[in-house]
């Protein structure tokens, strides 16, 4: 009997300590992003340099908007955390950039970055939404460039 549940005690220690191993992620389900993201011991961070549209010293044609641009740095960052082993559902935090779109009278066009960043993230295929900071900024690096996006993934050790 004792060895019986010296074994049921171990059991449930592994199953427990297996659910809390996990990354957790706090907020409210209808939101975009989460409000809290935590790692337990045994991860790692992995840090993704902001990215833009542009790419190979090629300028973004003028007048593409931030929804458009904001797609195309995803989908540099979707490659770039692929090359690592790691997907969006990995990603813990995302820094946004946002230049003032000359469409919108200057203003960011946070409702543009939203419905691409909504494609990748929360979804049913990928549910987990990372924390994230967007604010707009005078500049970035060429004249028509409207986004640049940076993030963090956790990487199990």
């Amino acid at each position: 009997m004792r060895r019986y549940l010296t074994t049921l005690s171990a059991a449930l220690l592994a199953v427990g300590g297996s659910a809390a191993a996990q990354v957790k992620r706090v907020g409210a389900p209808t939101a975009p992003i989460s409000s809290v993201v935590s790692t337990p011991p045994g991860y790692g961070v992995v840090y993704v340099a902001g990215m833009t549209a542009g790419g190979s010293g090629a300028p973004i044609a003028a007048g593409t908007d931030t929804k458009t641009q904001t797609i195309a740095v995803l989908e540099k960052l979707k490659a770039a955390l692929d090359a690592e082993g790691l997907s969006f559902a990995d990603v813990t935090m995302m820094n946004v950039y946002l230049v003032g779109d000359p469409a919108k009278e200057g203003r960011m066009d946070s409702a543009g970055m939203n419905e691409a960043y909504r494609q990748y993230f929360g979804t049913a295929a990928q549910p987990n939404k990372p924390a994230r900071v967007t604010v707009q900024v005078a500049a970035l690096g060429s004249p028509t460039t409207l986004v640049e996006i940076s993030l963090q993934a956790a990487r199990k050790n």
